[in-house]
């Protein structure tokens, strides 16, 4: 992979005597692509310091760069009920499963981010056989090609059904992903795997691509033991633990760390005060940039902390959870981030997609305020209920 950079256009000042080496320090990024498509029309800004060389002389070294930038798209559930796979087995004409279609209304929306990322909530069959739903889930392997070809980059992997089919069904979770070209961070089949989560590059319209780490952790296992063999298998929330793979992704040169967390209480619209104690415990840390909530198949509030967002939960994006009106809508959320001084990122424009799930056809639509005005209303209800988080609708118009 191509040495990182964080510097553009150098310009260099040397004010007293002598003068001194600068240098950009890079490291390998450890994982994949994701392309922009984004446009950055800032104007180049500047970072200055001024030290003492060794001889005692001032040193002031000005840096010019053009700022970077890049969106990040997440969504919230693909919870693959025998419904679903029902449906996707007809749109393959009872041959095959295909997914496709339930995407395309959306596929715009995550084609367009620069790193688009799903919450993959149920194992995979490698060859989609001894499928299943709920309690234990077992779903087809060509929702992973499905999502790729959606605009998916990488999927959070770590839910409390990790485990449904042990750590053979890991493995072959894992093995599917990487087939269909799908980054994944959550479940590992191997303990080098799990120490070394993983960075896209994401390409910005100006200068070297951003190295974005992603963790993904889980608060349980439904009650299934980690494998004495593979304790490694799925990630469970741990403060210190993930403050620790953080840190760990910024040495190996990250300069945006993503946490998707499946947390909080089932079909609660407002946070826990679990939640709201570990995200703020864990933006705190200078290490992590974002956290992307998944779990309780209901949309929750975005708030956003100390030029970071924290993303309380995303709702379910592909289900059959029809018992309620609220498990069928979700959102698809937009964040742009923007570079304010060379490697440090800040979040800027926040834009949301209300979206809902038509059940049959099981088709994911973007809402407008007229097409479901009870769904539209939910949803903006929830995303606002600890207060303006400065989002922008992209359907408000519509």
């Amino acid at each position: 992979m191509a040495v990182a950079s964080t510097m553009v256009a150098l310009v260099v000042l040397f004010v007293a005597c002598g003068g001194g080496d600068l240098s950009a320090d890079g490291a390998t990024s450890g994982t994949t692509l994701a392309t922009s498509t984004t446009d950055a029309d800032q104007a180049p800004t500047t970072d200055t310091s001024t030290e003492a060389d060794d001889a005692g002389a001032e040193v002031t070294t000005t840096v010019l760069f053009e700022p970077r930038r890049f969106t990040v798209a997440a969504t919230g559930d693909l919870l693959l009920h025998t419904p679903v796979h029902a449906a996707a087995l007809n749109y393959g004409g009872g041959e095959r499963y295909e997914f496709g279609p339930m995407f395309d209304e959306v596929r715009h929306l995550l084609s367009a981010a620069d790193l688009a990322i799903c919450h993959l909530e149920t194992p995979l069959s490698a060859d989609s056989t001894n499928l299943s739903g709920f309690p234990l889930f077992n779903a087809p392997a060509e929702i992973a090609p499905a999502a790729a070809d959606a605009g998916y980059d990488g999927c959070s992997t770590a839910s409390n059904h990790s485990l449904d089919k042990g750590f053979e069904g890991v493995r072959q979770t894992l093995d599917t992903l990487d087939a269909a070209g799908l980054v994944h961070s959550g479940m590992a089949r191997t303990a080098e795997e799990a120490a070394n989560p993983p960075i896209y590059e994401v390409s910005t319209p100006v200068g070297d691509p951003v190295r974005v780490g992603h963790l993904s952790f889980t608060y349980g296992l439904n009650g299934i033991p980690l494998p004495a063999e593979a304790p490694f298998a799925a990630n469970v929330i741990d403060r210190d633990r993930i403050l620790a793979d953080a840190a760990g992704l910024r040495e190996r040169g990250a300069e945006v760390v993503l946490v998707s967390l499946q947390w909080g209480i089932e079909y609660q619209a407002r946070p826990s005060a679990e939640q709201e104690q570990l995200g703020a415990e864990l933006l705190a840390s200078p290490d992590i940039d974002a956290i992307i909530g998944t779990h309780v198949h209901v949309v929750q509030p975005i708030e956003r902390i100390d030029g970071k967002v924290l993303i309380y939960g995303l709702g379910n994006f592909l289900s059959n959870q029809v018992h309620r009106e609220d498990t069928l809508d979700g959102v698809i959320v937009e964040v742009e981030f923007l570079e304010e001084a060379p490697g440090h990122f800040v979040a800027g424009d926040i834009f949301w997609t209300p979206t809902r799930v038509e059940v049959g056809p099981y088709t994911i639509r973007p809402v407008t305020p007229s097409s479901n005005p009870a769904s539209y209303e939910r949803t903006r209800s929830a995303l606002e209920m600890l207060g303006p988080f400065g989002g922008h609708s992209t359907t408000a118009d519509l």
